[in-house]
């Protein structure tokens, strides 16, 4: 049976675009395969009643891909985005080990953590993100197409940063992509603040995208291994930290308001409403002023530090070292405790309620009991016998998907509809008693002209003059 092949790329100049898609056609079936170029991507196969009938599907893909900028292109011409993956060499500690209420194995190493009052979400290197309740069981699970670089909250919405350059939002019941990163940019770390995008990356530059997943401005610097981004919509910071110190930009123009020396490379980075805080591979970590970037405090561990965190109101500062221990100091600098994860080292940390939560080298989301009593029984060497946390068989896996749910009764919905503006597709509220000339943050992928579409909720972004839409949407018919 012959075979009708048509291969398409599309890879902009400024690099906001850097994928393929594939229309395969035999007989009666077409397959369509697409993603990220440099990856095998995802693939939907679809049957037809008559070979004209496919041919007619297969040349209506093949030209919506036409109308939006995809070309016929080679396989293997270009090359892939290029991947950095965090390297610690992890050795045990010699401290008394942590009181570990429970631990739950992701199955390969975890980068990601975010934590709040409802749940923890755990991102690992194989694309798997896992939500977790606070007594330890599993409630959810994501499947995305490349590994998870770090997750972070912003308002309602969680994303997950991977490595195949997207920036997946995570508020509804299946992810879709909210960013795509330029192919050019060797992602290290990822923040956002009120839709604002800021990314930090090997060479040590720093990259501001905002909610239209548009450039906005980028900062070269004297140093590289930028680990360190954190976005303050609020005060109109990124706070960005790499080999050679800390700085503070203007998040709307770039513009650098200061910068410090610490004393090693920055390997991580956590923000207070007041301080930023940097660890370093010298063993410290740095407290600095947002105001000015005065240092403040500075903890000092025994080892390299590669994460870091404090408690809201500032009181606690936490730290994890290559050596999997784990620290606790009082604001002032002193120390208060260290402990051993059991677990290996703690890429990412995260400090809620008399509880340390970290993601660690071997994979495993750790709940760490950081009440006093916990902590002063460890020190004796008392601890619990951990909860070995496990995912049922019948979980639910959660992937993008190219194709909506389609609905002709949207209740209580909000209706939106995407429109051509030039080159660019965006996306406004039809529904009445909204402001009729903003746009809206909408997921990039199911965006196509003309169409309308049902959503769960849109709010208005904390500077006003836009919407995001969240929790589920549906294509009106």
């Amino acid at each position: 049976m012959a075979e009708h092949r048509t291969y398409l790329e599309l890879s902009e100049d400024d690099g906001s675009a850097h994928k393929f898609y594939e229309v395969v056609r035999s007989g009666t079936r077409v397959t369509i395969t697409y993603g990220r170029i440099g990856t095998s991507g995802q693939t939907k196969v679809s049957d037809f009643a008559t070979e004209a009938k496919a041919e007619a599907a297969a040349a209506k893909k093949i030209a919506e891909k036409a109308r939006k900028g995809y070309a016929p292109a080679v396989r293997g011409v270009r090359a892939a985005r290029p991947v950095s993956r965090r390297t610690i060499e992890s050795r045990r500690s010699t401290a008394n080990r942590a009181p570990v209420l429970w631990r739950f194995a992701s199955g390969a190493a975890a980068f990601g953590i975010f934590v709040d009052e409802e749940r923890c979400w755990v991102g690992n290197q194989r694309g798997d993100v896992y939500t977790v309740t606070h007594d330890g069981t599993v409630t959810g699970r994501y499947r995305l197409p490349d590994g998870v670089k770090c997750i972070v909250a912003d308002d309602f919405w969680i994303y997950a940063g991977c490595d195949d350059g997207r920036v997946y939002d995570l508020s509804g019941k299946v992810p879709h992509v909210a960013y795509e990163i330029s192919a050019d940019v060797d992602i290290y770390w990822l923040d956002i603040d009120d839709a604002v995008l800021g990314v930090s990356d090997r060479n040590g530059g720093l990259t501001a995208v905002d909610h239209e997943d548009e450039f906005q401005w980028s900062r070269d610097v004297d140093g590289d291994s930028a680990w360190m981004v954190r976005c303050d919509a609020g005060n109109d910071a990124v706070f960005h930290g790499h080999s050679r110190g800390v700085a503070r930009y203007a998040a709307g123009d770039g513009k650098e308001v200061w910068r410090t020396r610490v004393g090693g490379n920055v390997l991580f980075g956590w923000q207070g409403v007041r301080s930023v805080y940097a660890a370093t591979g010298q063993n410290d970590v740095y407290r600095l002023a947002k105001a000015d970037g005065a240092v403040e405090a500075v903890y000092q561990c025994d080892a390299a530090v590669f994460s870091c965190a404090a408690s809201a109101d500032g009181r606690y500062v936490f730290a994890g070292d290559n050596h999997s221990s784990i620290y606790c100091f009082d604001a002032d600098g002193t120390r208060l405790w260290k402990l051993g994860s059991g677990y290996g080292s703690a890429y990412s940390m995260q400090f809620l309620d008399d509880r340390v939560y970290i993601v660690t080298t071997d994979g495993s989301l750790v709940c760490i009991d950081a009440s006093e009593a916990a902590i002063r029984a460890a020190q004796q060497g008392t601890v619990p016998k951990p909860v070995d946390v496990k995912v049922a068989a019948s979980l639910p896996v959660a992937e993008p998907v190219a194709v909506l749910e389609t609905t002709s009764q949207p209740g209580d919905a909000i209706l939106v509809e995407c429109y051509q503006d030039g080159p660019r597709l965006r996306v406004r509220v039809i529904s009445e008693g909204f402001e009729q000339g903003w746009n809206v943050q909408f997921p990039k992928g199911i965006r196509e002209a003309g169409a309308r579409y049902a959503v769960e909720g849109v709010r208005t972004s904390e500077r006003g003059g836009f919407y995001r839409a969240y929790g589920e949407i549906k294509r009106l018919v």
